[in-house]
């Protein structure tokens, strides 16, 4: 018989052992990775809203928002309740051939909330799968007649072979095989946009592009696009017959301080819009894209496509995935997601500001809407200048890398001295990222300021050297 380690063993595992474990049967470049940035050196006993509670006692606030799972926090009581009111009574779990209350449910609930007619939803396990499950509806909608897809030049839409091909960031950096006639614009630009769309016309001049898929709000690079880009965009979508899709997968649920970042606009409507994350309640891996009615109809709405789309996923009506979902929706609508983003907004706006104006040397820019805001660090000695010198191949392939020491080492004191614990993005200028859930109160932003406060006021030199001395000793 195999020797199987119980459910029960594992909850007994320390932390040496989970660390041996993974180094045998996941990967030690993991744990060499987490340890090095302070953490992953305890294990976490419970979490609730905010706060992460380790074995050894530290109550952490946690200032990543799960990187855009969780708007609702840890362990939301409705959430939960919801998911035990599922297995409580018994119900079914995935089945193809039997039609799902929540499912039809659901995607009610989707078109309620969006606006203009999306309506049509298909409902996926991940972010990545609903971006490719949008590309395959808008090349189908062109009866794949059409060969060119648009992405941006910063996008980030997953790491699967079509969605990360989509992607256009720096977190791309080995070449898989894709999806064929990916095109980049630059963003926010719209004469870019209508360069390239010009460069793929054919011979008789018709346009080539199925679609052109972004973010409005790049959360990994902390840029938006401006209102004018976005309508400009979409007249030129409506004019070519290209199907837009906005990827809101971070943004969505109130993050930025709107129920999405797009419907901040009035009138403003893509042909798909993509959700996933905090779509789930932080309980659910669940996603979702949502079309506009003549669009989906036009793909999939006929007696021989049908299950070519509705039932092109294994999990397809899982049940339980989608009852969560249902409350994780009712929750950000009922207790007013985007009103709790402004008002730590209102907190954290003013707070970064002025801690930007007090260390000009460290920070550079504070930027971002509701509750996801960048820091983007700079500074430190000289001697990291060093890194570039480096021989090829090492750290020095890395334009950003004096960018990434720093900030980490800043994320390295938050969490280590303050009980903090914020990340940095990859893409883009690597910025420090402040992203606090939806559940978290005025007065945790106020503690984040004064903890990242404290630590900027022991200066670059200090914090740099805590890091480099903790890292090596963790090797």
């Amino acid at each position: 018989m195999a020797d199987l380690i119980s459910l029960e063993e594992a909850e007994k595992l320390d932390v040496e052992h989970v660390h041996d474990l993974y180094r045998t049967y996941i990967n030690k470049s993991q744990v060499r990775l987490m340890t090095s940035f302070g953490f992953g050196r305890e294990l976490v006993d419970h979490a609730e809203g905010a706060y992460v509670h380790t074995r050894d006692g530290r109550s952490i606030l946690d200032f990543t928002g799960g990187v855009g799972v969780l708007n609702h926090g840890h362990n939301h009581p409705r959430i939960i309740a919801a998911r035990r009111r599922f297995q409580e009574q018994r119900r079914m779990e995935v089945h193809k051939t039997y039609f799902s209350p929540y499912l039809a449910a659901l995607g009610h609930n989707l078109a309620a909330v969006l606006p203009g007619d999306l309506s049509r939803s298909f409902l996926p396990n991940s972010g990545a799968e609903a971006v490719e499950g949008a590309v395959k509806l808008a090349y189908k909608y062109h009866d794949g007649k059409r060969r060119t897809i648009l992405r941006a030049d910063c996008s980030f839409h997953g790491k699967l072979l079509g969605s990360g091909g989509l992607t256009g960031s720096a977190q791309n950096n080995f070449a898989f095989p894709t999806i064929p006639g990916i095109r980049t614009f630059e963003y926010g630009d719209i004469a870019s946009v209508r360069k390239v769309i010009e460069e793929s016309r054919g011979e008789r001049g018709r346009s080539d592009v199925y679609a052109l898929l972004i973010e409005p709000f790049s959360a990994s690079t902390i840029r938006w696009c401006s209102e004018e880009f976005l309508r400009e965009l979409r007249e030129l979508c409506t004019a070519e017959d290209i199907v837009l899709i906005f990827d809101e997968i971070y943004t969505g649920w109130g993050k930025t301080g709107s129920m999405f970042y797009f419907t901040r606009y009035e009138g403003l409507v893509p042909d798909v819009v993509t959700t996933s994350k905090s779509f789930g309640g932080g309980k659910s891996s669940v996603s979702a894209y949502v079309a506009r009615e003549p669009v989906f109809r036009k793909a999939y709405d006929n007696m021989a496509d049908a299950m070519m789309q509705s039932t092109s996923t294994t999990y397809y009506g899982f049940g339980e995935e989608t009852a969560t979902a249902i409350e994780a929706v009712a929750v950000a609508v009922e207790d007013d997601y985007p009103a709790r983003a402004r008002a730590l907004e209102a907190v954290l706006r003013p707070g970064l500001e002025r801690l930007r104006e007090k260390y000009p040397q460290l920070i550079s820019e504070v930027r971002g809407a509701g509750a996801l805001f960048g820091v983007f660090l700079s500074g430190g000695p000289k001697v990291l200048d060093l890194i570039g010198k480096l021989p090829a191949g090492d750290l020095a392939k890395d334009p950003l890398i004096r960018t990434k020491i720093v900030t980490a080492a800043v994320i390295h004191t938050l969490y280590r001295k303050h009980d903090v614990y914020t990340y940095n993005t990859l893409n883009g200028r690597s910025p420090l990222v402040v992203s606090p859930p939806l559940v978290a109160e005025p007065q945790d932003a106020e503690r984040f300021l004064e903890a990242l406060d404290a630590t900027l006021g022991e200066g670059m030199n200090r914090l740099l050297a805590r890091f480099v001395r903790e890292r090596v000793s963790s090797w």
